[in-house]
């Protein structure tokens, strides 16, 4: 049979219209799946990973820093870059090249780096291997930039074990920590001098106990005196403090005990005392700060000129907080200002020397606000920020031209902004952060206060790093524009995030923010899932970026779910000081009450919310808060998930849990009532708990107790066990994504 041209023809078009239309499909599906998120999306790739960018440190000069960047001569390591602020000036500092050690092909990967104040020579911390939760140790290398020799400190030391490594004033000695014990190198001679004895197992010198590290974020236990000639440090003796066990039965035949020192509530504490060392002699000179050491702190100090040290001490229950000055050559000491409070106090780590070191800042919250004092050796105060708002945390101090910077947000808890108020003339703060750039806004200023790396994120907004310069903010250079990351984001299916406020009642008004599924149809019914901290140490209801919570939060909303987050009375908002302390005493019993009234306000509100359909999850202090509201609360709570939680108050630190809530001993009543264990009883929704096994923060024995009195009480539940992860259960291929998956599992099925 013949086919004639025009069947032909027809044929031609019938295809390539089938073929034009399944082209179109295809690109439509890939811009459907572009704007849907999947685990594998956020959990393993790096597909919404942030440009990186530092560390990035100013110089003494004010208006010069220093960055790591990408090395154009050797692939795949980083120059240390010197910048100008004022002309944008550039200059390698320090090519990769001159870090490859003798006898390597390639330079160290590097951790930090440091410059001596003559900046002759570059201290370079590499090969850092983890500890605990935050503490760390490596090797420290030193590159003379004159000779360009390069030279790693410690030799005939065990490998990656020194810590804190730090230049002395004039650049030729450095001091660091190994195994407990203090040491000095000579950098021209490489004479090592062992400065302390007695660092053993129990008595730790240049460091600190896991406590001090976890709560007062204290890291280096030392400080070089201005002139050079003397070291302070602090010594901590832990014994006494009873031994924690974690088990790790996956990485061996046989299982591998650590122990490590934990005091839980009302335990016995690590002594901790503080001495002056002159590198000499090696004579110390200890302080004699009154006292019990085992039941009193040491969180703060600093040399105030170079005889005289000036330190911050707080007693047991962290409601009095005594600034103390101690003359280095005897250890006397005396008491120049007080910070007390009927709940508990803050240690000040702005602490801020001025006027040739006689005068200092200090935050507090004594007049129902946290304002900055300035205090002079004599105890005399100045308020320098009156006013009915929160300063949240100090940004610079320009001596020169007589300006405090600092952040605050006097009308918006859930931003920031940087302010500055002249030091001579107190008064009504002057907002520097233009008005356009509403959300949240952290700044790294320089010394002399001219110049500041701005970061700029908004609710699901990736962030932006700026150079600007002060006061005027003017931007002088993107330093991170997370372009592509932010393009990736807004091709996602959403709907806008909202923040409010819910009334529950009493004229208490809680911060909140919803985020709603993309095709949100107000006629539907929707599951509530709660996202939960609630804690004193920190907010969820923040106008910022929140990298993969968010993303895992807009995750679920393209599922169907309705996400809220409710910052209850109790946590650190910048809302006074009542706000925040409210809850001193019963943690956990305020907050969840607090929680679940705001779920009842947002069901009266919104009918959109399926009231029996909700769910609840956190991690932390935030998986406690999740237990609580589902067995405080069993009616109102349909389902939870709780990671990484405390079951159980007193299973948790001395300094966390004490300082909210006083010592067990004196608040039995508080401990037992804020515990959700003893509530297990009364679960009646789906509750899915998880933990790792090497958890030294909140130990696995905290999940433990808790199954056996949910076993006790007959109550069905689901968990999961990450053997040997820590705290973060990161550890290990795949952990993160299988952790989430786990979760998600759970909340399709019983959401």
């Amino acid at each position: 049979m013949k086919i004639k041209k025009s069947q032909i023809a027809i044929v031609f078009l019938t295809f390539l219209m089938f073929f034009t239309l399944s082209k179109v499909n295809l690109c439509a599906q890939e811009k459907v799946s572009e704007g849907i998120l999947t685990l594998e999306r956020i959990f393993a790739s790096r597909e919404f990973a942030p440009e990186p960018f530092g560390p990035a440190h100013w110089l003494k000069d004010g208006s010069s820093y220093t960055v790591l960047e990408n090395s154009t001569t050797v692939p795949g390591s980083k120059d240390i870059v010197l910048y100008s602020a004022v002309t944008g000036a550039r200059k390698v500092m320090v090519p990769a090249s001159l870090l490859i050690p003798k006898g390597e092909a390639s330079p160290l990967p590097i951790d930090d780096y440091s410059f001596s104040d003559d900046m002759k020579r570059v201290l370079i911390y590499t090969n850092s291997q983890r500890i605990w939760r935050q503490k760390t140790r490596g090797d420290y290398w030193v590159l003379d930039l004159v000779s360009q020799q390069l030279k790693k400190l410690g030799q005939g030391f065990e490998p990656a074990y020194l810590q804190f490594a730090k230049f002395s004033p004039d650049g030729n000695l450095v001091a660091y920590v190994y195994k407990n014990n203090l040491y000095l190198e000579h950098l021209d001679s490489g004479t090592i001098t062992r400065l302390t004895e007695d660092g053993s197992d129990t008595i730790i010198n240049g460091t600190f106990d896991w406590v001090y590290e976890e709560e007062f974020s204290l890291r280096d236990g030392f400080r070089w005196s201005p002139d050079g000639t003397k070291i302070s440090f602090w010594q901590l003796d832990t014994s006494g403090v009873k031994d924690f066990y974690l088990i790790n039965n996956t990485d061996q035949l046989y299982p591998k005990i650590i122990s490590f020192k934990y005091p839980k509530a009302g335990e016995t504490n690590s002594s901790c005392r503080i001495g002056v060392l002159d590198i000499e002699t090696k004579r110390v000179v200890w302080l004699k700060v009154p006292g019990d050491p085992r039941n009193n702190y040491i969180p703060w100090m600093a040399w105030a000129g170079k005889d005289r040290i000036i330190l911050q001490h707080l007693n047991r229950l962290q409601n009095r907080n005594e600034v103390l000055l101690a003359e280095a050559s005897t250890g006397d000491v005396r008491t120049i200002f007080v910070d007390e409070d009927k709940a508990w106090v803050e240690v000040d780590t702005d602490l801020t020397l001025y006027d040739k070191g006689n005068r200092f800042l200090f935050t507090s919250e004594r007049d129902g606000w946290k304002h900055v004092y300035s205090v002079n050796l004599s105890g005399n105060i100045k308020l320098l920020t009156p006013g009915n708002y929160d300063v949240i945390r100090l940004s610079g101090l320009d001596e020169k031209r007589g300006w405090l910077y600092f952040i605050a947000s006097p009308e918006n808890p859930t931003q920031e902004y940087l302010y500055r108020v002249q030091i001579n003339k107190p008064g009504k703060p002057e907002r520097v952060t233009p008005p356009d750039l509403a959300g949240t806004n952290s700044y790294q200023l320089s010394p002399s206060c001219q110049f500041a790396f701005h970061t700029y994120s908004r609710f699901g907004q990736p962030p932006i790093i700026d150079l600007i310069q002060l006061p005027q903010h003017r931007r002088l250079k993107t330093l991170v524009e997370n372009k592509e990351l932010a393009a990736r984001v807004n091709s996602l299916q959403k709907s806008p995030v909202e923040f409010f406020r819910v009334d529950i009642g009493d004229g208490v008004l809680l911060d909140s923010w919803m985020m709603k599924p993309p095709d949100f149809d107000p006629a539907k019914k929707y599951p509530l899932f709660i996202y939960v901290y609630g804690e004193p140490a920190g907010t969820t209801v923040r106008d910022a970026w929140g990298g993969n919570t968010y993303l895992w939060h807009l995750l679920l909303t393209q599922q169907g779910y309705v996400v809220v987050s409710i910052d209850n009375r109790g946590t650190p908002a910048p809302r006074g000081r009542d706000w925040r302390k409210i809850i001193y005493r019963q943690v956990g019993i305020l907050a969840s009450a607090d929680q679940a009234a705001a779920v009842k306000a947002l069901i009266k509100k919104y009918s959109f919310i399926d009231p029996e359909r909700i769910g609840i999850w956190g991690w932390s202090g935030g998986g406690q808060m999740t237990l609580n509201a589902l067995f405080r609360y069993p009616d109102l709570y349909k389902m939870g998930i709780a990671v990484a939680f405390v079951s159980d108050q007193r299973l948790y630190d001395t300094i966390y849990q004490e300082r909210y809530m006083g010592l067990p001993q004196d608040n039995p009543e508080g401990y037992k009532n804020g515990s959700p264990i003893n509530f297990a009883h009364q679960l009646k929704g789906k509750l899915l708990i998880i933990h790792g096994t090497g958890d030294d923060n909140v130990h696995f024995q905290s999940f433990e107790k808790l199954v056996n009195e949910l076993i006790a009480n007959d109550k069905l539940f689901s968990m999961m066990i990450y053997p040997n992860r820590s705290h973060g259960i990161y550890e290990g291929k795949n952990t993160t994504l299988h952790l989430y998956r786990t979760m998600l599992n759970f909340i399709k099925q019983n959401l």
